[in-house]
């Protein structure tokens, strides 16, 4: 109770900041509409993501990470798939579903993706934003678009986490904050969060511009889980929990019933 009245006070704090403050100190130096633009853009991009960091830290503190984070730490898609195999098994199993492979973020495929997106051409390996779990971005992603648009799609982002770390416990937190990255072509968790953008939208916490998604993350899972199956790429599948506090309800501006699918991969016949 007393860690959620100190964000509550922080959340009251920040707004007061920013509205009669920032706002007001703006308006008196330059035309209230660039003052407008400048106080969202400090509220937006640098007040309240270290407000929310802040916060998840206090409120968070000794909990298992059931989401990944973005790159200004906040709380992004949450984990929900853990495959078992190598690169090379995984790649076959989203090549056969028809599913293509995310092209790297750069400046040309931002590029790309911002034109695409505009005119709504198709995209197929349309790059990803950079989510972040165990210290590093994703290390491979995949996608199939929805009506051949790149506003639509079914997307999982993955992180390689060695089968040394398949020893200890899912329920404590050095599985999931271990930042050691495998070697290349051994077989290791392939730990993911997949979810289904649907157009854009703006972050409900800082209003940051981003792709609007699905809120029903755990249905996206089924479906990718799914698709698997049906190619034969999966054995059998078991359900995990990413722990107490984070593991149900809404994170961010999702919905998920907290299970993480763990299946091995079937190496290609």
């Amino acid at each position: 109770m007393l860690r959620r009245l100190l964000v509550l006070v922080l959340g009251i704090f920040s707004v007061w900041l920013i509205v009669f403050v920032i706002f007001d100190d703006s308006e008196r130096r330059v035309p209230w509409i660039v003052a407008l633009g400048l106080t969202y853009g400090l509220a937006a991009y640098v007040i309240l993501p270290r407000v929310v960091r802040m916060s998840l830290k206090i409120l968070q503190r000794r909990s298992i990470p059931g989401f990944t984070i973005t790159g200004d730490g906040m709380p992004g898609d949450p984990v929900n798939l853990v495959l078992i195999g190598t690169e090379a098994e995984l790649r076959a199993a989203f090549q056969k579903a028809g599913w293509y492979t995310a092209d790297p973020l750069g400046a040309t495929s931002s590029w790309r993706m911002a034109r695409s997106f505009a005119m709504n051409a198709p995209y197929p390996t349309a790059p990803f934003s950079s989510l972040y779990l165990f210290g590093r971005r994703q290390d491979v992603g995949f996608q199939e678009p929805i009506d051949n648009s790149p506003r639509k799609r079914h997307h999982v982002r993955f992180w390689a986490l060695g089968l040394a770390r398949s020893e200890d416990d899912v329920a404590t937190a050095g599985f999931w904050l271990n930042t050691d990255k495998p070697p290349t072509g051994e077989p290791v968790l392939w730990v993911g969060a997949a979810t289904r953008d649907t157009g854009i939208s703006l972050t409900w916490i800082t209003f940051q511009v981003t792709h609007a998604t699905d809120d029903d993350t755990s249905h996206e899972r089924d479906y990718v889980v799914g698709i698997l199956r049906l190619g034969g790429a999966i054995g059998e599948v078991t359900f995990h929990r990413s722990g107490e506090q984070v593991g149900t309800g809404r994170v961010n501006h999702y919905t998920t019933d907290g299970g993480i699918a763990f299946a091995k991969l079937v190496a290609a016949g």
